[in-house]
């Protein structure tokens, strides 16, 4: 054949061969593969395949973005119990809490009876200046009525929230005006402190509170030790109970404060991640002051990494409850769409090498989440007996005192959570949130002569002159709880501590507030009295074996059990970036 022939027929020899191609493959595809789809060739391809078909092929119309946006958490969920899906909507709010500040307009506040009253306003904040006060209700957001059984705190910080430089218009009730007031406030910056009190406890100990470990978290502490060394502070307690914990990188800074040069703070490691370990510098301000650390269940994630450095590093003693248990570290991902993951990448180990990640069962995030449930009815946190520990789990700090991985921090000295005073009448009326109402309404009703008052300890004097506990029995009564004057007398110290410190909270604050429930907390009084004692620094423990008890090999064990080391309890109540919490 010619050059010329060839030419001319190529187009349909090509045609011919690609029609053969189509035919043999789906004769093939028939014959061998069923319905499988040639991509599908790993469980990723599976997963895009699935979606593709659904909506391609489902017999209704899906959404398929919320489909996937329902999926996204079940999936993570699959993992381990720190694995979470953010949606976009819900990712600002979620980094404010740890980022030191969020845009809004600047007020604290609660909903009764279906309204938002203003508790505080931020001082210097937008709604202070526009003078919106402590006592107003919002009724009117943007011209829009914003009171009913709908609304909710989520629903309120929504519209309160929003970017810094835009504008909110509020219509205010207060009191004294019988006019509706507008306001229009331009949102700005709200502070986000994460160290919410700092004081002395007496002329020579000072008290920290940390709530969360964010990203001005150290730089607050600085400020907070600055403030109490002035004060001539000999020795500090941390409280870091109901801490759930937060960025790595604030934890480790605020440990290498109290830790001499070359001391191990905690390492890193996982499938993908190499050990990266944590050391301290030498740098901190606080290595020869004594120390006590506070935990409890709820005390999570960083506080557990600062709890575990001072106790492996024998550098402070801890007191309280068994910490929550998460040695799971978690590395931000954003989607473009604004959504973002929290992936676990590592594990974290405290300095004597014990993970104190509790256990969990992938896919059941609910019985994990429900362990404290477990821990109480096994009666944990009344008795230090009750806490079982894996002695195959036992480590040792750098004295030789004995600690524990596998379920949280176990403190040094053990205080039971308090139950004296607690009667079916107080739990009623807690339950029903009429402790927090009386208060509010107390507050709402007498602001103006309370506002005479500048401190706890003056406002604490007048309350008690008030006869607020009888004004709260007949409330009570109002709201259907019959008055139980026997179970009123039994938990009397409980209810007045309540209804006190609740007025002086919505009043006074957060650190004021504090000031006074830490003059009756038995975790507080106990910390104080190991300062005043000289007993911070823990001492290496008696090494004192025995032979009555034996194995089969006439190994010696030791005396103590998993929890020899705890005192008799008071008899009364990411790698930088990372997050952990």
């Amino acid at each position: 054949m010619s050059n010329s022939n060839a030419s001319r027929f190529m187009p349909l020899i090509i045609a011919v061969c690609v029609v053969a191609g189509i035919l043999i493959g789906t004769f093939y595809a028939k014959h061998y593969g069923g319905n499988k789809l040639g991509i599908i060739n790993g469980s990723s391809n599976k997963l895009n395949a699935l979606l593709r078909i659904i909506d391609d092929q489902y017999v209704d119309t899906v959404n398929m973005t919320d489909l996937v946006e329902k999926a996204m958490p079940q999936i993570l969920a699959e993992l381990d119990p720190h694995s979470v899906y953010i949606p976009a909507q819900n990712l600002e709010e979620v980094n404010s809490e740890l980022e030191g500040s969020f845009s809004g307009v600047g007020i604290q506040f609660t909903i009764q009876q279906d309204t938002i009253h203003v508790n505080n306003v931020v001082a210097g904040g937008p709604a202070e200046k526009v003078g919106v006060m402590a006592g107003d209700r919002i009724v009117m957001v943007d011209d829009s009525l914003f009171v009913g059984k709908g609304l909710t705190n989520e629903k309120a910080m929504r519209h309160l929230k929003g970017p810094k430089g835009s504008e909110v218009k509020l219509g205010i009730k207060r009191a004294t005006e019988k006019e509706l007031l507008d306001f229009t406030i331009v949102r700005g910056d709200i502070p986000q402190n994460t160290i919410d009190a700092a004081y002395m406890l007496n002329d020579n100990f000072g008290y920290i509170m940390v709530s969360k470990f964010g990203r001005t978290t150290h730089v607050e502490l600085l400020n907070a030790i600055a403030q109490l060394n002035h004060q001539q502070c000999k020795g500090l307690i941390i409280d870091l109970r109901g801490n759930t914990g937060g960025y790595m990188e604030a934890a480790t800074r605020m440990v290498n404060e109290f830790l001499p040069e070359g001391k191990l703070i905690v390492y890193t490691k996982g499938r993908k991640y190499p050990r990266m370990e944590e050391y301290a510098n030498g740098t901190g301000s606080c290595q020869q002051t004594p120390l006590v650390v506070l935990v409890n269940e709820e005390s999570a994630s960083a506080s557990e990494i600062f709890a575990g450095a001072i106790q492996d590093n024998d550098r402070g003693t801890i007191v309280g409850r068994r910490s929550f248990g998460k040695g799971l570290v978690q590395q931000p991902i954003d989607f473009s769409d604004g959504s973002a993951i929290r992936l676990t990448i590592a594990r974290y180990y405290t300095p004597s090498g014990r993970c104190i990640q509790r256990p969990y069962e992938s896919g059941q995030n609910s019985k994990y989440e429900m362990d404290w449930i477990t821990r109480y009815e096994h009666g944990e946190f009344f008795y230090k007996d009750s806490i079982k520990l894996d002695e195959n789990l036992r480590y040792s700090t750098s004295l030789g005192r004995p600690v524990y991985g596998g379920g949280g921090i176990m403190p040094d000295i053990f205080v039971p959570q308090d139950t004296t005073g607690v009667t079916s009448y107080l739990i009623e009326v807690s339950n029903k949130g009429l402790i927090l109402q009386f208060s509010f309404q107390y507050t709402d009703r007498n602001r103006a002569k309370l506002n005479e008052y500048k401190d706890e300890e003056s406002l604490l004097e007048y309350l008690k002159k008030q006869g607020i506990m009888e004004q709260f029995i007949r409330y009570a009564s109002s709201k259907g709880v019959k008055r139980r004057n026997l179970l009123i007398s039994k938990s009397r110290q409980l209810l007045e501590r309540n209804l006190y410190g609740n007025i002086i909270y919505n009043m006074l604050g957060q650190e004021e507030y504090i000031r006074y429930i830490n003059q009756s907390d038995a975790t507080v009084q106990k910390a104080l009295d190991i300062l005043e004692k000289g007993e911070a620094f823990p001492k290496a423990p008696d090494d004192e074996l025995t032979t009555e008890e034996t194995d089969g090999n006439g190994k010696e064990k030791r005396i103590a059990q998993a929890n020899s080391f705890l005192e008799e309890p008071a008899q009364i109540f990411r790698l930088a970036e990372c997050t952990i919490g």
